[in-house]
């Protein structure tokens, strides 16, 4: 059986300011973070903090900036944590092909196998193509600063890229292939 939430007054005027202006707080929060649900999470934190803050005897005024300092702090910190966990970060399948130290000889030669199949398949690329591959692929240069590289448009490198990975692909799905049929 659910408690009856009690909306009763809080000890602190600080706390009791911040209860009083939480969808404020919610709404500066999400428009750093970009998402209604980890606003929510940033005020949640922002009120653990000030429950174990100092009382605060200032005006109300300076009560509400010191608020609004702290959800715009932790939103900032969020969502370069969000960031920065985004950028290191990839998809199921490039967890699947990371190198595991100690593996049996076997695997260790179709791994070194797979790199050669995607040197070659690099080498019948255009130079162009292969050039904005590695360097945003291997070197995370940005599609941006390749494109003004090489003169052409963004759109352009985007392009390139997916060909070169798709080329990539192709070519060491074949020799796979190859290799199962032996």
């Amino acid at each position: 059986m659910m408690e009856p939430v009690t909306t009763s007054r809080c000890d602190s005027p600080l706390l009791q300011a911040f209860v009083d202006n939480r969808l404020i707080l919610v709404k500066i929060a999400a428009r750093i973070t970009g998402c209604r649900s980890r606003a929510e999470d940033v005020v949640q934190d922002a009120f653990f903090r000030l429950q174990s803050a100092p009382k605060i005897t200032s005006s109300f005024k300076a009560q509400l900036s010191y608020l609004f300092q702290i959800v715009r702090n932790l939103a900032i910190d969020h969502y370069r944590r969000q960031a920065l966990e985004q950028k290191y970060s990839g998809t199921e399948e490039e967890g699947l092909n990371v190198a595991i130290h100690d593996a049996s000889p076997e695997t260790s030669h179709i791994n070194f196998s797979t790199l050669e199949n995607i040197a070659d398949a690099l080498d019948q690329l255009p130079s162009r193509t292969r050039y904005a591959f590695e360097m945003y692929r291997l070197h995370g240069v940005p599609q941006k600063d390749i494109a003004k590289e090489l003169g052409v448009s963004p759109t352009l490198v985007n392009f390139m890229i997916r060909d070169a990975l798709v080329h990539c692909r192709k070519v060491s799905g074949k020799r796979s292939d190859t290799f199962a049929h032996r």
